[in-house]
């Protein structure tokens, strides 16, 4: 989780005050009560249970703390309780398969109805970051195409401009690093004029590229059981990527699992038509990648082989 104070993300008087910039994730909400006046949540998925984290003890109290300062919130991750909200014009909800990013879901209209907010809170990735500057914008991309760059980023399905590339490798190398976050969204709002900026992000980018090397070696010790393909990442020698490591395994099978840390992931290609959510009874997440204790492998394993083909999404 990130909590800072709002950064001055452009030259003085180009767009006026900006909002509270907070990074975080599903299962690392801040304390709502240290969050500015109206709050605006962007490309955060609801909490699942699988990951034991239930709704009601993490996403539930962040809303019952927020109270009436949700001015919105707006994500693309499925969820069984996303019914819950639908009568709330405040929640804009999708899944996957209808929003394959964020931003493309911040709109001029939505922006424009929701008004003045104080704080955004946002996704640590690549989507969430694109959306927050987004919305700094009104609801304009920060260049053409950067839409269609965080739908090719996040599902992994297609080719990004070398500009996400060198900024979803930057964000990858060092997510833990807020003050490059708050560097890209000044980039970003900034039209990606600042020299400065894009240098230090290039330079976070190149270090991926050993990262990229290790998931590479690891890719080479996959096992291909029934319709997945396993591999133990308990053997690296040093950090990889999990995302990339799953689709070396989707080349090899149609699902890919990833042992490490005491958890399995387990991934399948965004329009496969999987639902492990589903399948394993989890209490909400992503149809096509979850993440289950590693007691679970050989039960989960046993599930997919056994499940009817899906149909893939069009």
């Amino acid at each position: 989780m990130g909590v800072s104070p709002a950064p001055s993300l452009v030259g003085a008087g180009e767009l006026g005050e900006l909002p509270r910039l907070v990074f975080t994730t599903p299962r690392t909400l801040p304390d709502a009560r240290t969050l500015d006046g109206r709050v605006v949540v962007l490309d955060i998925a609801f909490a699942a249970a699988g990951l034991g984290t239930p709704f009601e003890a993490v996403t539930g109290k962040f809303l019952s703390e927020l109270g009436d300062r949700l001015a919105a919130w707006i994500d693309h991750h499925d969820h069984e309780l996303h019914a819950r909200f639908r009568d709330d014009p405040r929640f804009v909800l999708a899944t996957k398969a209808e929003h394959g990013a964020c931003p493309e879901m911040v709109t001029p209209e939505i922006v424009e109805r929701t008004g003045p907010v104080d704080t955004i809170v946002c996704h640590v990735d690549l989507d969430g970051l694109y959306a927050a500057a987004k919305w700094i914008l009104g609801g304009r991309e920060p260049y053409p195409g950067a839409d269609e760059d965080a739908r090719r980023v996040d599902t992994r399905i297609g080719t990004p401009s070398a500009t996400a590339r060198m900024i979803d490798l930057a964000l990858r190398a060092r997510f833990r690093d807020e003050a490059l976050k708050h560097r890209v969204v000044r980039w970003l709002v900034g039209g990606l004029k600042d020299k400065g900026h894009r240098a230090v992000i290039a330079e976070a980018a190149a270090t991926f590229e050993r990262t990229l090397a290790e998931t590479a070696r690891l890719g080479e010790r996959y096992k291909v059981r029934g319709r997945v393909a396993f591999v133990d990442a308990r053997a690296s020698r040093g950090p990889y990527d999990k995302t990339e490591l799953l689709l070396l395994g989707q080349a090899r099978a149609p699902i890919a699992v990833v042992q490490d840390s005491g958890m399995i992931t387990i991934a399948a290609p965004y329009d496969s038509g999987w639902d492990f959510v589903s399948l394993l009874g989890l209490g909400g997440g992503m149809p096509t990648r979850v993440s289950i204790a590693e007691a679970r492998l050989d039960e989960a394993i046993a599930a997919i082989d056994a499940a009817p083909a899906p149909k893939a999404s069009a």
